[in-house]
């Protein structure tokens, strides 16, 4: 039976890094909110919704959130995995099996997610890619950052020199699209879990999956490479290189966005984007809050972010089985019947409703309940869940 961690102190927790998560959680929720409600996999959004509004609407997620949500959250996972590896000295515990142990719990919390709830889950990729990051942890800092920005550089090498999915592949696809409208908004449980089985295999198809695995590994071993250098927690220290690094990730992430809308016949500079442009603009959100959470009046704007952060496994499946219980048949069977533009809206109605509840959740007890679940499994005893009162 493996030691187990008490929770971080109030005091001890880094405060810009549950921001960070729970900032993640909006964007990633904008992000996914069309392929909650309607077959995004299979259509064109421009024809599929042909409005100025739901195109203006389209335009703001497409510049502001989409791709740039998934490199920090995977950024996070390699950060946090650092300061576990770290504790797990400090406590005698030999990290790579502890963490496998931990991670082959989260793999079949992802498994239950992709398969059960909704097929664009991302916990498979994070904890199958785990695995590697126990082949780096014990590197020095540099070093990290070093091999992080390598192997996040190889998805862009594959993308242009290997042939991939056709453009076909991704092309709208009428009889997709009604096959999941129906089958989504009146089928049967079991006409849901083929569909969500066939999304899911649609959407790793050839080597979709690899990529993003590849690019996932370089992002947490960045997310490493910034736990150990502590550049995060002694703000003060490194405030110049941050302030530095804000700029970077706003004239190149923003940058290269923008331009690339100029040249969408040129792969190579498409993919260029795709790769890079939402990492940077990642890097300008990260350290936006990173600074902001210095100030006093910082901490108390962002403290809503903090507290939805802080549950973020709970908050990301809630995310899924709320939505999927508004639009899937099994609930209010609402799939294909909303626009992009109520989406939109909803997403942030919702948002609100994780904060209200997270704020009281974080004062009664230690963990979210999936959170806890995850630690019970990985450590085999059961873990202190309320919060002691004086």
């Amino acid at each position: 039976m493996t030691q187990m961690f008490t929770p971080l102190s109030e005091k001890n927790r880094t405060i810009a890094i549950d921001v960070l998560r729970g900032f993640a959680l909006i964007g990633i929720l904008l992000v996914n909110m069309p392929t909650f409600h309607s077959p995004f996999l299979y259509l064109d959004s421009f024809t599929y919704w042909p409005s100025e509004m739901d195109q203006f609407f389209s335009g703001i997620v497409d510049l502001f959130a989409q791709s740039n949500f998934y490199p920090l959250f995977a950024f996070l996972f390699g950060y946090g995995a650092m300061i576990i590896a770290e504790r797990s000295q400090m406590k005698g515990i030999y990290f790579p099996t502890f963490f496998a142990r931990r991670l082959t719990i989260l793999l079949v919390i992802g498994c239950i997610h992709a398969f059960l709830i909704w097929n664009g889950d991302i916990l498979i990729t994070y904890a199958i890619t785990g695995f590697f990051f126990i082949l780096f942890y014990q590197l020095s800092g540099k070093m990290l950052l070093r091999i992080g920005i390598a192997i996040y550089c190889i998805p862009v090498l594959l993308t242009t020199f290997l042939p991939m999915q056709s453009q076909e592949h991704f092309g709208e696809n009428s009889k997709a699209i009604q096959t999941s409208i129906q089958t989504y908004r009146s089928g049967s449980i079991l006409d849901i879990l083929k569909q969500r089985a066939t999304d899911w295999i649609y959407m790793n198809v050839e080597m979709s999956a690899v990529i993003l695995g590849i690019g996932v590994i370089g992002l947490m071993l960045l997310g490493a490479a910034f736990a150990k250098q502590r550049w995060l927690v002694d703000v003060d220290k490194h405030k110049r290189l941050l302030i530095g690094l804000l700029i970077t990730g706003l004239i190149l992430g923003f940058g290269t966005r923008i331009a690339s809308s100029f040249y969408m016949d040129n792969l190579f500079l498409m993919n260029m984007q795709e790769q890079f442009s939402g990492a940077f603009i990642a890097l300008f959100y990260m350290m936006v809050i990173v600074l902001s959470a210095q100030t006093k009046v910082g901490q108390k704007l962002l403290k809503p972010f903090a507290n939805v952060g802080r549950l973020s496994m709970s908050n990301y499946l809630l995310q899924s089985i709320a939505m999927t219980f508004i639009f899937y048949s099994y609930g209010l069977g609402l799939y294909g019947s909303i626009s992009y533009t109520a989406g939109f809206v909803l997403v942030f109605a919702f948002f609100i409703i994780q904060i209200l509840v997270s704020k009281s959740w974080v004062t009664r007890f230690q963990y979210g309940p999936v959170e806890y679940i995850w630690r019970w499994a990985t450590y085999g005893q059961k873990p202190t869940f309320k919060k002691t009162t004086h």
